[in-house]
């Protein structure tokens, strides 16, 4: 067996047989994903709606359309009643395949047209990726067996590769010094600005003062985190997952206190993903009276 087959098998577990907790908590994900897809789908929606009024910077697909129809005659929302009723649809399994898939594309052109105005943040990007393994998952991977497993490995792979891509990214656009305490004093900065003009108050938090008075201690909380991002990819492995997964909630959380920069699905889905959540059901499940059983 080659490095590629026992990747499929940490990430996929083709052999192992399916339990009640695995199908009780692939639909539980599932509903966490469907409760952000809408929830984004409205905020962007609205946001478009009633604020947005040129395009100042075009991404993804509005790269090749022009995103500013969608600014008027109500389209944004339309598109989110869409996505709204296609990812219901598609959660329970009502129609077609594809569901997911037209969800995806609605979603993306939802998110490109809601920040064309020259900021990009990326901290829904873990739900949109979430979104595409279903749909390739719902077409490609229909067994009711497959596509848990499918939809659950593919996102653990991409959480993996992404993280690691990040820190590779990181060091390809600024290089070894990318860790330089000096830049967190520009990021600390820069966000403090934004809270002042937002709360007329910014007061910094213990970390922050310490980064602040310390190149030296800046640059460990930059170092700690980047390093953090580079073993991303051994979530792949089964073993190590969990704690690659706390690892990575605590780099969170420390770029919350120092940049106060929010990753709250982020957090949640990788929450979700990294810890075998399903044998704690498969043990409540087998505690559950036999009579019971049947309305699980």
């Amino acid at each position: 067996m080659n490095w590629t087959d026992k990747l499929s098998y940490q990430l996929f577990e083709p052999d192992r047989d399916q339990t009640p907790g695995e199908v009780i908590f692939f639909k539980l994900f599932e509903l966490f994903v469907l409760f952000y897809t809408i929830k984004f789908a409205w905020e962007w929606g609205i946001y478009t709606q009633f604020r947005n009024i040129e395009v100042v910077l075009p991404l993804g697909l509005a790269n090749y359309m022009d995103a500013s129809i969608f600014f008027d005659y109500n389209l944004a929302l339309i598109i989110a009643g869409f996505i709204t009723i296609l990812s219901v649809a598609a959660f329970f399994r009502l129609g077609f395949k594809w569901q997911y898939m037209v969800v995806m594309v609605l979603l993306h052109i939802q998110y490109v047209i809601r920040f064309s105005q020259g900021e990009i943040p990326h901290s829904q990007n873990l739900i949109g990726m979430a979104v595409l393994c279903f749909a390739i998952g719902a077409w490609f991977f229909p067994d009711k067996k497959q596509m848990p497993r499918f939809v659950m490995g593919s996102i653990i792979f991409f959480i993996g590769l992404g993280y690691t891509s990040a820190f590779f990214a990181k060091l390809v656009g600024t290089g070894i010094n990318w860790y330089d305490g000096r830049h967190l004093w520009l990021w600390i900065g820069e966000k403090s600005i934004d809270i002042l003009s937002r709360e007329g108050i910014y007061s910094p938090n213990i970390l922050q003062t310490l980064a602040l008075q310390s190149t030296a201690m800046a640059s460990l909380i930059l170092l700690i985190g980047w390093m953090t991002e580079l073993i991303g990819f051994t979530m792949w492995w089964k073993k190590l997952r969990p704690y690659t997964t706390l690892l990575l909630i605590g780099m969170h959380f420390g770029i919350t206190l120092t940049m106060n920069i929010r990753f709250d699905a982020f957090v949640f889905q990788l929450i979700l993903v990294g810890f075998p959540w399903y044998l704690l059901i498969d043990r409540y499940v087998n505690k559950t009276p036999l009579f019971m059983k049947k309305w699980i």
